[in-house]
C-alpha cells in the first residue's frame, strides 16, 4: 500500500513537472506577450510626456493667475 502510494505521488509530481513545461514552451513561444510589453512601454512613454506636459502648462498657469490675482 505504501509503495502505490508513493507511485501515484510520483506520478502526480512529474505531470505537474510535465503541464509546468508546457506551459513554460507556450509562453516563451507565445508572440502576444511581447505586443503587450511593447504597448506597456509605448503607454508609460507618452504617460511620462503627459506629466512633463501638465506639470509645465501646470507652472505656468500658476505664474497667470499670480499676476492676474496682484493686478487686483
Amino acid at each position: 500500500m505504501t509503495k502505490n502510494k508513493n507511485q501515484k505521488s510520483s506520478e502526480t509530481a512529474s505531470a505537474k513537472v510535465r503541464w509546468h513545461n508546457n506551459l513554460a514552451r507556450k509562453f516563451i513561444s507565445s508572440k502576444c506577450g511581447a505586443t503587450a510589453i511593447e504597448y506597456a512601454l509605448i503607454a508609460g512613454g507618452v504617460s511620462i510626456v503627459i506629466v512633463a506636459a501638465v506639470r509645465l502648462v501646470g507652472v505656468n498657469v500658476t505664474a497667470l493667475f499670480a499676476s492676474a490675482q496682484s493686478a487686483f
